[in-house]
């Protein structure tokens, strides 16, 4: 349900036709809402109103793709009841605001059940629904499908479920700012153009420093000089890590005495012959 609607409203409405209706055909009217299957879209007057492409069945002598008209209707409330209803929201600030900010209050129903009315559907004796396919159960897959269709919609616009009931949303807007709270909300949410306000710059202005003078010499050696470097040289240690790796006798070592042995010997010989030279 989640993947259709994000807001408690649109969910609701799922939920209301969910209730009765067999969860298989639920299943396929998701299928139908995700897969591209709602050709044409809409609601006029009212309704909800909807092209739908079908299955092709050949078991059942169908070879070309059909098209459906699906319509969904709500229970409309009279004008007298809806005067009543506006009154009871007029009454409410937080209602107030939140429908002129195209918003529906989580306890609106309250107001409608006190004129003895629903907002969001309740049950099947709300709907009115028809499509042209042969399927005989009511609603089909193709109702359920404009159903999920339909509370997508509803995210972005709300005053569609109104516009169901009876009353279009600019009548509900109108007649909201008629009362003394919708005046002063209205006011305060209006469209109030404000001049923009200069600025000196819309970007980091870099700042200039002034350095001193310098030599030539100063400019490329710097004035920092570097500590010297002690030139008298240290006798070199040599690990002989490779030498002590092949052990004291070696697969290639035919000598009596340990490899590793005569190869220190020859090192200090080494080290004792060149000393001299560095």
């Amino acid at each position: 349900m989640a993947e259709f609607s994000k807001t408690w409203w649109g969910n609701k409405f799922i939920a209301a036709i969910a209730s009765f209706t067999d969860e298989a055909r639920l299943a396929r009217g998701r299928s139908y809402a995700r897969n591209g299957k709602i050709l044409k879209f809409s609601v006029e007057k009212g309704k909800i109103i909807a092209t739908i492409r079908g299955s092709v069945n050949p078991y059942f002598g169908v070879y070309k793709e059909p098209q459906y008209s699906t319509e969904i209707a709500l229970k409309t409330i009279s004008k007298k009841d809806w005067s009543k209803i506006v009154q009871k929201l007029s009454m409410n600030a937080s209602f107030v605001s939140k429908l002129l900010l195209n918003e529906i209050p989580e306890n609106i129903e309250e107001s409608f059940q006190e004129v003895g009315q629903n907002f969001l559907p309740h049950s099947s004796q709300d709907w009115e629904m028809q499509c042209d396919c042969p399927d005989w159960s009511n609603p089909c897959k193709h109702i359920a499908g404009l159903c999920y269709r339909f509370a997508a919609e509803l995210d972005d616009d709300p005053f569609l479920l109104f516009e169901l009931r009876g009353l279009p949303r600019e009548e509900l807007k109108k007649e909201l700012a008629k009362t003394p709270l919708g005046q002063i909300l209205a006011k305060g949410l209006g469209s109030e153009k404000l001049e923009p306000a200069p600025l000196p710059a819309y970007y980091t202005q870099p700042e200039t420093k002034t350095t001193e003078a310098m030599s030539l010499k100063e400019f490329w050696l710097g004035k920092k000089h570097f500590p010297e470097v002690n030139s008298q040289s240290q006798e070199s240690q040599i690990s002989a890590v490779l030498i002590k790796k092949q052990g004291d006798f070696p697969p290639f070592w035919h000598e009596d005495r340990s490899f590793i042995e005569v190869m220190e010997e020859l090192y200090e010989r080494v080290k004792t012959k060149n000393k001299d030279l560095l």
